[in-house]
């Protein structure tokens, strides 16, 4: 039996997606369209890498135990059941930008191909037939295209078709019309645009209010001249209503790359000679594919060590700003250092971040925290898509704080409990310098200064002399190296807490003789290695 990780390739990848993968992982390939193939291969794996024909759904999810992560070597997730992946605390990761390039290229070759009938001219030539008139087409420039959703892919269209000379229109509510301005597109209502377009591309998520959106009450408000291009999710554009429009002669061609149910080799639209069809082509370049393969090998590996993954669909934080990424560890260790001292699931946490970082989104940290918190108290594997169903199955309340005060120091996190009994257990730490030096700041009440180490004990006793030498004799007679020690007191003669850094881990007996000898009313271990 090996004792690495188990990748299951479902569909074919790029080779580059196995060497992005390394040496550190077992590699197993079947065929995940077959149903009965994929089940029984899933059983034992922690990830798989799909494409678009595996259907990664409740079912197989249940069957696959170990499952940590489904990677789709793509952009869109249809084939994904995200909801019972989150609910199995298994992550979902795919490959947002890899193939923006390809999918715009493609609707782009479209649009000409159904604008000049390229391909059934082709097709007739190849067949001994000269048909010059027959193949007559219409030209691009100074015509309107109504471009349906101008995320990054329908961007990159409207700036490639403004080049042919094309006026460009488009209709996305979630686009402000001067960011559109900065472009050279003019924002119209969806009603306006399928009046005026001359040509429509689709460039829209697969959801319930964007399936059928070009449907039959659409496409009776189009110019009889309009080509459609549909390159995006298939359903989109209502197929039956479209061959409708054709054979009506309500619509004078399409483009289609997607379908509502794929694969497709049967459809009402193929027996029309002004539609140009393509099977799913729109990711299926050498680029795209490398770039897809590499991109989610390398979320894999971030997934499998328990790492953030900013690919990740299905966790919190959204993109990591770059000034925020060097606290995750930071809030991760402090979330552990936070169940040592408590020794119990906090009824409530709050994640307190201060300081110029708050500038940024900073939602990852609260993430980080929960997952530290969790690392220590549950037998699973802790991952930033589990830590909250950990918290939410215990009843833990999270809120996260934030603030750009911060007047000692530069950015400051702070992990603050209530516990069951009413006590509050917290603990802060900051990055110091060029190197982002991991220190405790302060332990409740208690100021420190102290650079975070593998191994820590923190300490509670009435304030008095003797009790320094006293601990560092009983951990010298134990063999037990203090790399570092922190003493703080708000009064003389009160509570006093001391924080030690030693070189290897104090025996629970060494740590219960402390505690005996200086008559601390808490003392508590900290263990932050692996």
């Amino acid at each position: 039996m090996s004792s690495k990780p188990v990748v299951l390739i479902a569909e074919e990848l790029s080779p580059a997606t196995v060497d992005a993968l390394g040496p550190d992982f077992e590699i197993r390939h079947c065929n995940g369209a077959d149903r009965a193939e994929l089940l029984p291969a899933i059983v034992d794996v922690d990830a798989i890498l799909v494409r678009s024909a595996t259907k990664v759904d409740a079912e197989a999810i249940a069957a696959a135990k170990q499952l940590k992560v489904v990677a789709r070597a793509g952009v869109g997730l249809d084939n994904v059941d995200v909801s019972a992946a989150t609910k199995a605390g298994v992550m979902v990761v795919n490959a947002p930008t890899s193939n923006i390039v390809t999918a715009a290229e493609l609707a782009c070759g479209l649009l000409v191909a159904t604008a000049r009938h390229i391909p059934q001219a082709n097709t007739a030539l190849k067949n001994g037939e000269w048909k010059r008139s027959k193949y007559t087409g219409v030209e691009l420039s100074e015509k309107v295209l109504g471009v349906v959703g101008l995320g990054r892919i329908g961007v990159l269209v409207a700036q490639r078709m403004s080049a042919f000379g094309m006026k460009i229109v488009a209709y996305d509510p979630y686009v402000q019309p001067a960011r559109a301005a900065q472009m050279g597109v003019k924002l119209l209502t969806l009603d306006e645009l399928l009046e005026v377009s001359d040509f429509i591309t689709v460039h829209l998520p697969k959801t319930p209010e964007t399936l059928g959106l070009i449907g039959d009450e659409a496409l009776h408000k189009v110019k009889p001249s309009v080509r459609i291009v549909n390159a995006a999710r298939g359903g989109i554009v209502d197929e039956e209503a479209l061959a409708s429009a054709l054979k009506e002669g309500r619509v004078a061609g399409a483009g289609l790359d997607v379908y509502a149910k794929e694969p497709c080799t049967d459809s009402p639209l193929f027996q029309f000679d002004q539609v140009v069809c393509t099977p799913h082509l729109g990711a299926s370049t050498d680029e795209a594919q490398e770039k897809a393969g590499i991109a989610v090998a390398r979320s894999v590996r971030l997934a499998l060590a328990g790492e953030l993954v900013p690919d990740a669909v299905n966790v919190q934080g959204g993109v990591i700003a770059e000034d925020v990424r060097p606290g995750l560890p930071l809030a991760e260790k402090l979330g552990r250092i936070f169940t040592a001292l408590s020794g119990e699931v906090a009824a409530r946490l709050d994640v307190e971040v201060y300081g110029e970082i708050t500038q940024h989104d900073v939602k990852v940290l609260e993430l980080s925290a929960l997952k530290g918190v969790f690392e220590d108290v549950v037998d699973e594997t802790v991952s930033y898509v589990n830590a909250p169903l950990f918290a939410q199955e215990r009843g833990v309340e999270v809120r996260l704080t934030t603030s750009s005060e911060s007047p000692e120091h530069r950015n400051v996190v702070t992990v603050r409990g209530t516990l069951a009994n009413g006590e509050e257990v917290a603990v802060s730490g900051t990055l110091a310098g060029p190197k982002h030096l991991q220190k405790i700041v302060a332990i409740g009440e208690h100021d420190v200064d102290l650079a975070l180490a593998d191994h820590m004990v923190v300490l509670r006793y009435e304030d008095r002399p003797g009790v320094v030498g006293a601990v560092g004799k009983i951990l010298g007679e134990a063999g037990l190296n203090i790399a570092g020690m922190q003493v703080s007191r708000q009064d003389a003669g009160g509570e006093a807490l001391v924080v030690l850094t030693v070189d290897d881990t104090i025996p629970q007996s060494v740590l219960s003789e402390i505690a005996e000898e200086i008559g601390a009313t808490s003392a508590r271990s900290v263990n932050l290695t692996d």
